[in-house]
């Protein structure tokens, strides 16, 4: 009932065209094809209702940001009638933003509910929580907690691995990449969690600063306090980009300067007490921030493995 409104708004900003019988707003100025608003008998579309809803959202809600999120076949689509918006004069319009993402494939195969072709998401965290048992199993039987930590590290590593590729990217999963604690995985990325962790269980808690004076970083240890120091930019990027994968693609930055730190500086054994206590307090700030990005991408922090 909000359509039709906004269709006769259209006629006094004089936009509407008839072209063989339907009702479109031209967009060749913009390089576009024709926005259809109303079919041959009259019947709306998709670009009719987005505007009608936008306009209800913008009056009942008053957003700062209207964000629709759709896969990247839908981009014409949305280029068109936000323009449609902009002509019929609502000076809101650059407050609503489109973000696209690739679609999900499984063995090469295009996951689409029309071919039958559907794995449901609930079905594919049980299979990897059940794969993580397996392992843990083999690995690691005496661990508590199993359960838990099976269905943290199990799904997990399937969010890690759909948002380590860039949202706009077609992806074609496959689980057992996705599991494996070699690599660029969410179980590699909550193992390195769980290593730090431990190194500050080991040491007896975190010294105080006072006790790392006059200490000087090897180059390990500065790389991975630069590593460190961007965290919040990271963040401001990936807001400004509406990117995960900039977060999940710095966790891993960060796996490997601390693994680099942790191969090439002894922390515990360390020979002198300054540098034992600047590696431990470094430890802790890797365990901080860690925890602090893995938060932002749902991926639960896992103090043993």
């Amino acid at each position: 009932d909000l359509m039709p409104a906004q269709v006769q708004r259209l006629r006094d900003k004089d936009l509407l065209k008839i072209d063989d019988g339907a009702s479109i707003v031209d967009l060749s100025e913009y390089n576009m094809p024709p926005c259809l608003i109303l079919k041959r008998d009259g019947s709306t579309l998709y670009p009719t209702r987005d505007i009608a809803a936008a306009v209800y959202r913008k009056e009942h809600y008053n957003f700062d940001k209207c964000v629709y999120v759709t896969s990247n076949q839908q981009i014409l689509h949305f280029q068109q009638w936000f323009k449609v918006l902009e002509l019929m004069g609502y000076e809101w319009y650059g407050e609503l933003v489109h973000i696209p993402y690739g679609t999900v494939s499984i063995g090469g195969m295009k996951l689409a509910t029309r071919t039958g072709n559907v794995i449901l998401l609930k079905d594919l965290f049980k299979m990897a929580v059940e794969k993580v048992k397996a392992i843990m199993e083999e690995k690691n039987p005496d661990l508590e907690n199993k359960d838990e930590v099976a269905e943290a590290v199990g799904v997990g590593a399937i969010v890690f691995y759909y948002l380590t590729n860039s949202r706009i990217k077609d992806n074609d999963f496959s689980l057992d990449d996705a599991l494996s604690f070699e690599g660029n995985t969410g179980p590699y990325a909550q193992y390195t969690y769980a290593r730090c962790c431990s190194i500050i269980e080991k040491a007896g808690g975190v010294p105080e600063k006072s006790l790392t004076s006059g200490y000087e970083p090897q180059a390990a240890e500065a790389a991975l306090c630069r590593v460190l120091s961007l965290f919040t930019e990271k963040v401001n990027d990936a807001i400004t980009d509406s990117e995960p994968m900039v977060i999940t693609r710095y966790i891993l930055d960060i796996c490997a300067a601390f693994n680099r730190f942790y191969h090439d500086c002894p922390i515990l054994s360390a020979n002198e007490d300054n540098a034992r206590a600047f590696r431990v307090r470094l430890t802790e700030a890797t365990k901080t921030v860690l925890g602090n990005a893995f938060g932002l991408i749902c991926l639960k922090k896992t103090p043993k493995i």
